[in-house]
């Protein structure tokens, strides 16, 4: 019997093929084997169902070294505005800067990526407002691994009931405690330039503690 009401396949397009191709079956266990992409995003606001990308800023890590011959940095053209959030991050809605559609983007962003472990400050909303573009066009969602350094740095933290942890730690918190320059900082390309640096502070001082495989940082989620 015909189920006329079976949900019609979508076939993916050949650039999604290809990123789902360069995840493997083989784990890597020396961190000094990965490569790492640092993420920051600059949106029009902050909510996951109407606000969308503006920027997407990005840098490669690997064997403890950002390689800045590789940075990555697109303007996204949306029709959505916020002129709030343009004062932060300085992304006029008419500006001159060269800007293309979001799918153009994700496609690039993809290739870039590939099977790399994602780091971000505060992750969860570069990841969910990634995937929430990637819904909108007809795309699954990121299958990487992803590491958070507001997380990562409070396991450096030393536990005891004299010391107030925070839930969260802001990115200029990190700047301040590690001594990074905020130059360029709510830029989204500048911000994961400050990030990649504290995300290598913050795996110093894990290392310190005790030797790290991949899966043990991972775990620190």
């Amino acid at each position: 019997m015909i189920n006329f009401f079976k949900k019609k396949e979508t076939k993916l397009p050949d650039f999604w093929i290809d990123y789902e191709n360069t995840f493997t079956e083989n784990v890597i266990e020396n961190i000094e084997d990965v490569t790492f992409v640092v993420l920051d995003t600059e949106t029009t606001g902050l909510d996951f169902y109407t606000d969308r990308m503006l920027c997407i800023g990005a840098l490669k890590l690997h064997k403890n070294v950002i390689k800045i011959n590789t940075t990555f940095e697109i303007f996204i053209k949306q029709e959505h505005y916020n002129q709030e959030t343009a004062e932060i991050h300085g992304i006029l809605k008419n500006g001159k800067t060269e800007r293309i559609t979001e799918l153009e983007a994700i496609k690039l962003f993809l290739t870039y990526l590939e099977n790399s472990i994602i780091i971000a400050h505060h992750a969860h909303f570069d990841i969910t407002i990634f995937n929430k573009a990637l819904h909108r066009n007809n795309l699954p969602k990121l299958k990487n691994k992803v590491l958070d350094t507001s997380t990562l740095y409070k396991k450096t933290l030393i536990k005891s009931n004299l010391l107030n942890r925070k839930e969260h730690y802001s990115l200029d918190e990190l700047t301040e405690k590690f001594n990074i320059s905020k130059k360029d900082r709510h830029t989204a390309l500048g911000d994961a330039y400050i990030t990649a640096i504290a995300f290598l502070k913050i795996l110093k001082k894990l290392k310190e503690k005790k030797k790290l495989s991949v899966q043990q940082l991972l775990r620190l989620r």
